[in-house]
């Protein structure tokens, strides 16, 4: 004798594994079989909108990342230590990275522009995806970072020291919490669209799962130092 299929619940709806259909009375397999009918022709109506949420779905992870990020740079504490100065440019570079992730076109992009960004905004845009390209993903000479060989010679050996100097703000430039605000706005919005969309085209509600916000989402505080 086979394993019965369980039978799962939320505290919505309850899941039949199709399994069991043949043993349910004929008039509710018809209801059930007329309802996944209509379901599989308002996803065939619905194929581009669900393509665009799938692709804000893998964004919306980073702009919750890129704020988080953020609200780490702006609470830190300054220390004139060489472990503060690492663990800010590791944040920073996290930050810089994440945001640039964004706008990558093809698959992996979630479809944001430049041109999308507030004009008052764009210079920072510009400065941030300069700083990816030419200083954090590869090391282009960033007029941010200077680095040498200091050589001295005693007369018996010669002694190298190394030269490093990095510009940077600490806590992030106030500039970017506007982005961030921005960009969190900008996927809830699109969203909103698309479900509209969906309704419109289908008949159908069309739910996003949407909670509370983090403690820290919006108050991302003032830098120390």
């Amino acid at each position: 004798m086979g394993t019965i299929p369980a039978i799962e619940e939320d505290d919505e709806q309850v899941y039949i594994p199709e399994e069991l259909f043949k043993h349910l009375l004929p008039e509710h397999l018809e209801a059930i079989e007329a309802q996944m009918q209509a379901a599989r022709e308002a996803l065939q109506v619905a194929d581009k909108d669900i393509q665009s949420l799938t692709r804000l779905a893998k964004a919306i992870p980073t702009t919750s990342s890129l704020s988080y990020i953020y609200h780490r740079l702006r609470t830190m504490k300054f220390e004139a230590t060489s472990e503060t100065l690492m663990e800010h440019d590791v944040l920073t570079t996290a930050f810089i990275v994440n945001y640039s992730r964004l706008f990558v076109s093809g698959n992996g992009g979630s479809g944001v522009s430049r041109d999308q960004i507030p004009a008052h905004l764009k210079s920072v845009h510009d400065d941030i995806i300069e700083l990816r390209n030419k200083r954090y993903a590869h090391n282009a000479g960033h007029d941010t970072v200077d680095s040498g060989i200091q050589i001295g010679f005693d007369g018996t050996r010669f002694r190298l020291n190394l030269e490093l100097s990095l510009g940077f703000h600490f806590g992030g430039r106030d500039e970017w919490e506007e982005l961030v605000t921005f960009l969190d706005a900008h996927m809830h919005e699109r969203v909103a669209k698309i479900l509209s969309r969906l309704k419109e085209k289908t008949g159908y509600e069309w739910v996003f799962p949407a909670g509370s916000p983090p403690d820290w989402v919006g108050k991302y505080g003032e830098a120390d130092g």
